[in-house]
């Protein structure tokens, strides 16, 4: 087991991809043209939970008809006996078996527990084939079992590393939530302002029956969180907030509390914003 920190493409990505900013030389594989697809067991490492049932069928159908054109990355299986482990294509190897292939094309690998990891998870984000909750929790395995801080992971995914906290944090939430952004009832972006509020399960479902946007998620959460005691969502409020940010380009947070009083914060990245800002403040 690797307990060292990671940086660029780990051994196994640049045996599959390359990585010409390492060094040593990317690892030998070797192609073998046909085994028993009965040889095969699934990747224990892989992050992916579920598959769509009317995609794997559509991936059978087209297999029955034009075969699997690229074959599926193994590694020998620990235990021997002529078997393998698959390290990337669990999906293909699934259609195969319901288009009734007995025998499969593979690329045998030789490639540690991490690297196997590294490799499903990257394909699997590559392809868009992972929920939030799936991608999270590949996340948390290269972290407590191989020892990957959020930037190493965020170098390894190409992904910054705000997206790999926030995407970590998703994992804090109440189970029923979590359920949510699996099934794909809730999206992250709106159940990540849902992180820390007492009452997640219940906005939660508001969210969903209401169809709430990530930005309306937001304003609600905020209000919430700023005070305790329960607010009128004023509608009327959250429209002028969205006017002002598609005049300015820029995020506006508005706070109305319950006796109308309030705050309107203007947000800025650089100096030509505040500058924008300032002369539309300043102007008589």
């Amino acid at each position: 087991m690797s307990t060292g920190k990671k940086k660029g493409l780990g051994r196994g990505l640049s045996a599959l991809f390359g990585d010409q900013k390492t060094p040593e030389k990317p690892k030998e594989f070797k192609q073998s043209n046909l085994i028993s697809i009965s040889d095969l067991s699934r990747n224990p490492y892989q992050p992916r939970q579920s598959f769509s049932e009317e995609k794997l069928e559509e991936l059978a159908n087209s297999i029955k008809k034009n075969g699997i054109i690229q074959p599926i990355a193994v590694r020998p299986n620990k235990l021997g006996g002529g078997k393998y482990e698959i390290v990337a294509g669990e999906r293909r190897w699934l259609a195969a078996q319901r288009a009734g292939l007995h025998e499969i094309p593979v690329t045998i690998l030789d490639l540690s527990d991490v690297e196997t990891l590294e490799v499903a998870i990257v394909e699997n984000i590559q392809r868009d084939d992972l929920n939030p909750i799936e991608e999270a929790r590949g996340y948390k395995r290269l972290n407590d079992e191989f020892n990957y801080d959020h930037e190493s992971i965020s170098k390894l995914m190409s992904k910054s590393r705000s997206h790999i906290s926030n995407t970590l944090r998703l994992l804090t939430l109440p189970s029923d939530v979590i359920g949510m952004l699996e099934e794909g009832t809730l999206t992250s972006g709106q159940a990540r302002p849902l992180i820390g509020i007492s009452n997640a399960s219940s906005i939660a479902e508001e969210i969903v029956s209401k169809n709430y946007s990530a930005r309306k998620v937001e304003y609600i959460t905020r209000n919430k969180k700023s005070n305790n005691n329960e607010k009128i969502i004023d509608a009327n409020i959250l429209k002028t907030q969205e006017r002002i940010e598609k005049i300015l380009g820029l995020k506006v947070n508005i706070i109305n509390k319950k006796n109308n009083s309030g705050k309107v914060t203007i947000q800025y990245r650089d100096l030509d914003q505040f500058e924008l800002i300032s002369d539309l403040l300043t102007k008589h």
